[in-house]
């Protein structure tokens, strides 16, 4: 009986012995080895042979890329105001060593000089550039951090500003006046259509004007030229037919009514061609020439 429990002893110490021995690290960790409290090794991912009784196995760490959010930090602008910002953290162990014996709790660490290099970046900029260079932040944060944790065997790849919120009096104010520049441009839009619908209205009253006048000036050509051609015939007619003073003096009394049916026409000159035609058409007429009676 006595011999039954000492071989049972003896196999659990074995049992205990192995396990204590063989180690295995999952992909993406890294093990630090510490034997008789000192750092003796890191185990990569894998199977790893340790001492037992004397090699110590520190709790593994992840090698992945990690992301940590924090809670909004408040901060203070160099215009005096306060702003609340959420950030974003991506970073990746490089060194387990330096991980687990330069720093004693990274992610705290991370945190605390986020918060620290925020309120350096911001408290260098007015509000407006802080809403309008989140790039430029992002690039401050990570060079910052980047330096600061390199001791500490971390890498940081990426920083981002998930929000950054100003008081609500501020907002109220920012949205007023959002509002108010969008209606400016309204109005603007607005008196740039009226304009250039003016300018093309004015544009077509120009183009209709100067065809109105052009056709104007063509009729009056046209008309122009039918008066002189008709002008024309009626004076080749009249020297062709030979006409005497008679029938000239005749056809002049024929467009007396005529001329006279003008209100404005109250004075008429008469060429001197015309009396002495009219003379010789009186002398013509018969009887003219007897004289009266005594």
């Amino acid at each position: 009986m006595i011999e039954l429990i000492v071989l049972g002893v003896v196999a659990l110490f074995v049992l205990l012995t192995l396990a204590k021995t063989i180690r295995i690290v999952p992909q993406a960790r890294a093990g630090v080895i510490e034997r008789l409290g000192r750092y003796s090794r890191t185990l990569n991912p894998g199977l790893a042979i340790v001492v037992p009784f004397v090699d110590r196995l520190r709790p593994l760490i992840d090698l992945r890329e990690q992301v940590v959010s924090f809670p909004p930090q408040p901060v203070i602008t160099e215009d005096n105001l306060v702003v609340n910002i959420d950030s974003v953290i991506y970073f990746q162990v490089t060194d387990a060593r330096a991980a687990t014996y330069e720093i004693a709790n990274y992610i705290q660490a991370i945190e605390q000089l986020t918060v620290t290099t925020l309120r350096n970046v911001i408290g260098g900029m007015a509000l407006e550039k802080t809403l309008t260079s989140r790039d430029e932040i992002n690039s401050q944060l990570r060079g910052v951090l980047d330096e600061a944790t390199g001791k500490w065997g971390i890498r940081v790849n990426r920083v981002e500003l998930k929000a950054i919120d100003p008081p609500s009096s501020i907002k109220d104010t920012m949205e007023k006046q959002m509002r108010a520049d969008r209606e400016k441009r309204a109005a603007i839009l607005t008196a740039e259509g009226v304009k250039q619908s003016q300018i093309l209205t004015a544009e077509g009253e120009k183009q209709s004007a100067i065809l109105r006048a052009e056709g104007q000036r063509q009729a009056l050509a046209l008309q122009a030229e039918g008066q002189a051609k008709a002008i024309d015939t009626v004076f080749r007619a009249i020297h062709e037919g030979n006409p005497d003073p008679q029938l000239l003096a005749y056809q002049y009394l024929q467009m007396l009514p005529q001329i006279a049916q003008g209100e404005s026409n109250k004075m008429w000159i008469i060429p001197s061609e015309l009396t002495t035609a009219l003379g010789n058409l009186a002398k013509a007429l018969p009887g003219a020439n007897e004289k009266p009676e005594t």
